[in-house]
Formats: C-alpha cells, structure tokens, sequence
C-alpha cells in the first residue's frame, strides 16, 4: 500500500510519545498512515471539513500494532488529519 501520509508534528504526553499530521488520498481507496512510532495504540482519523457526513475512514491494522505503518481504508478523494499515540518515537 502507498504512504499517504504527510508528519506536522510529535510530541511527549506523560509515558506516551504522539504524532500527527495529514493524508491526502487522492483516488485511491486504501493506503498506509506511517505514525513514526515504535508501537501504535491508539489512531484517530478525522477528515477534513469538506467531505461529506456518508465519507467513511476505517482502519484495516489492528491496534496495538508493532511498526509505524498503519493501513487504512477510505471513500476516494478524501482527505484528513491523524493522531497516532504510542509507546516510543521510531
């Protein structure tokens, strides 16, 4: 699957690392958000505002996963943010 994912920014919450930052999709359908991060727990995916309500992100990695590239599956031509929260930075 392709890297869909663009990295803005990480920071440190108490005992977990978090990373976020954007996906554009383009026509594609699934892709991988690459977190930067040693382990995933935990990803919120949020599209942007000009999608409409019927557009669907879903997760295709299940979590807790080892790596940083977490696969997803979207309606085409939509794009978004991420946060990704973990155990370490990669």
């Amino acid at each position: 699957m392709a890297d869909l994912s663009t990295l803005v920014g990480r920071d440190v919450w108490g005992s977990k690392c978090m990373t976020y930052g954007t996906w554009t999709a383009g026509a594609v359908t699934t892709g991988e958000i690459n977190t930067k991060l040693h382990r995933c727990e935990m990803l919120l995916l949020q599209p942007n505002s000009n999608t409409s309500p019927a557009v669907q992100c879903n997760l295709t990695t299940a979590l807790p996963a080892a790596g940083s590239s977490i696969g997803i599956a979207i309606t085409s031509n939509v794009d978004g943010y991420w946060l990704a929260i973990g155990d370490s930075f990669a």
